[in-house]
């Protein structure tokens, strides 16, 4: 049984969170707080297994409540945000803080959330299990990249990498080990549209490369990060001049999920053979295991982030388990691994941080 503190300070939105879970056999919400005061006392009272947090809360918000559980009580924790500018940019500060995932609501009051209940639940059951640990992101890069003049990227080589739970910050890390002269970087990571544009600005400020997100028929430069926009599947061209592009859709979900890291890799083994890189993250489910093994079947160097580093070993799981991925790695040496496969000298200098 998954025993479950809510945590909002909209009685309603606490009424409707309870009852979305009480109705699985396997979760008992056994209490609800309004206000991050009141549930520090019930934590120390009741020991939930998981709690769900709102994000917006008088008395203390949810991201300072959240330093300091992580501090002093690490446990698993759910953020509920609104799909809101401020809500986003909060909601990243918390999953940099240490939260499992999050459930983005449509407003304010709560409408809608019951249309969100197999998400709500999902999630609470998988934060239940995660590797809390690692869902912590690193204050500094786990790798220190390599100087431009000492990392020489192969020609018309490309890096693809894909997540989803506990992603945000994984692919944070990896990105900021990468030197300004790295070559094209491709990324998928299951998120709200809203969420995808405040993402690519956030890792944009912190990393030396330049971050963006993709947009339709942009073309691949040396240095860029383009990550797919939240509910569109991004895939890579080849156009008639010989260049790349990114190219973005619509269509249907793959593997449950659009952005769907298996529409990305699929796309890029057929367009570019054995000229890319790729590494599968942390996430749960199976998005991408199969599209990895289609990298690799074309002479790909594919990587799968391994168990003890993940926050969830779904999606990387899934790959080992098919024998997708030619090496795992814990997530400190995965930006290494990828600049060396794509460099045309021995050795990138990357040094361990």
């Amino acid at each position: 049984m998954i025993n479950v503190l809510v945590v909002d300070d909209s009685q309603l939105i606490r009424n409707i969170l309870a009852e979305i879970l009480n109705a699985e056999k396997d979760i008992n919400v056994v209490g609800m707080a309004e206000d991050p005061l009141e549930a520090r006392e019930m934590i120390k009272r009741l020991k939930p297994d998981v709690i769900t947090l709102d994000v917006e809360m008088p008395k203390m918000d949810g991201v300072s409540f959240l330093k300091n559980l992580m501090r002093l009580h690490p446990m698993p924790v759910v953020m509920i945000s609104t799909l809101t500018e401020k809500g986003t940019e909060i909601t990243l500060q918390a999953l940099a803080l240490g939260a499992v995932d999050y459930v983005a609501k449509p407003s304010a009051s709560g409408t809608g959330l019951v249309a969100l209940a197999d998400e709500i639940v999902s999630k609470v059951r998988v934060a239940a299990c995660a590797n809390i640990g690692n869902a912590r992101g690193s204050s500094i890069a786990t790798e220190r990249p390599p100087a431009p003049g000492n990392f020489i990227p192969k020609s018309g080589f490309i890096i693809a990498i894909g997540a989803s739970t506990g992603g945000v910050e994984a692919i944070r890390d990896v990105l900021m080990s990468f030197p300004e002269n790295c070559p094209p970087v491709l990324v998928v990571q299951h998120i709200p549209a809203l969420f995808s544009s405040s993402y690519a600005r956030r890792i944009d400020k912190e990393c030396l490369l330049k971050v963006q997100e993709a947009s339709h028929m942009q073309a691949l430069e040396v240095g860029n990060v383009y990550i797919a926009p939240g509910d569109q599947h991004l895939t890579l061209k080849r156009t008639l001049s010989g260049g790349l592009s990114c190219v973005l859709s619509e269509s249907d979900k793959v593997s449950g999920h659009r952005p769907s890291v298996d529409v990305l890799f699929s796309s890029i083994a057929r367009v570019m053979g054995d000229k890319c890189v790729a590494a599968l993250l942390t996430g749960m489910g199976n998005d991408g295991a199969k599209g990895l093994l289609q990298l690799k079947r074309q002479g790909c160097h594919t990587i799968a982030q391994d168990e003890a580093s993940s926050v969830v070993w779904g999606m990387p799981g899934v790959a080992v388990s098919m024998q997708a991925h030619c090496e795992q790695l814990p997530l400190r040496k995965v930006a290494a691994k990828l600049l060396q496969k794509s460099s045309r000298l021995r050795s990138t200098g990357v040094q361990a941080g």
